[in-house]
């Protein structure tokens, strides 16, 4: 008998929560006009979509970077250091390159070249903590000049593009506008 109130009683609100939403849903407009939500049209969807993909994809590369660094848990003293440098230079890495996925701009790319040089660095720098005294401080300065000299391309590499788009740019406004007849 209780079973069969409750069932009753459930039904009842189901039905009323149905009708409540039914109401609250906006029908479509017959004279013309468009409604709030419908004025954003196909872009937000796509926006929308857009953004949540990103956000899984740097969910994944969140998750990644934790896995590894789980995985540094079982090594011990500098290895383990060593572990987590690496995990956390691709988990900034990836994350550079992402942004650079979704906004493939000049800066974007040279920030991601960027992070993996830092990366490289702050590796090499962890990996020269094995070593004592001047050949500890050799490892250092070897790992630096890497790094400025990374950098230094990268620097060039870009400068390079960006004349490059410049230069098209001048060659495009001095161009005289075709004649027609």
């Amino acid at each position: 008998m209780t079973l069969k109130l409750c069932s009753i009683a459930a039904a009842a609100a189901l039905a009323f929560a149905t009708a409540a939403q039914a109401q609250q849903t906006q029908a479509p407009r017959t004279d013309g006009a468009k409604s709030p939500s419908a004025s954003t049209g196909a872009s937000s969807d796509s926006k929308s979509a857009d953004r949540k993909a990103r956000n899984a994809e740097e969910e994944r590369i969140e998750a990644d970077a934790k896995a590894a660094k789980a995985k540094c848990e079982t090594l011990q003293s500098n290895a383990k250091d060593v572990c987590e440098k690496q995990a956390e230079g691709q988990e900034k890495v990836a994350k550079a390159e992402l942004r650079a996925k979704n906004d493939p701009s000049p800066r974007n790319q040279r920030r991601a070249a960027e992070a993996k040089a830092d990366a490289e660095y702050e590796v090499a720098k962890e990996k020269c903590d094995d070593q004592k005294g001047e050949q500890k401080d050799a490892c250092e300065k070897q790992a630096k000049a890497q790094r400025d000299q990374a950098r230094a391309s990268i620097k060039k590499q870009y400068a390079q593009k960006q004349d490059q788009g410049e230069t098209r740019a001048a060659a495009g406004a001095t161009k005289k506008p075709a004649e027609t007849k």
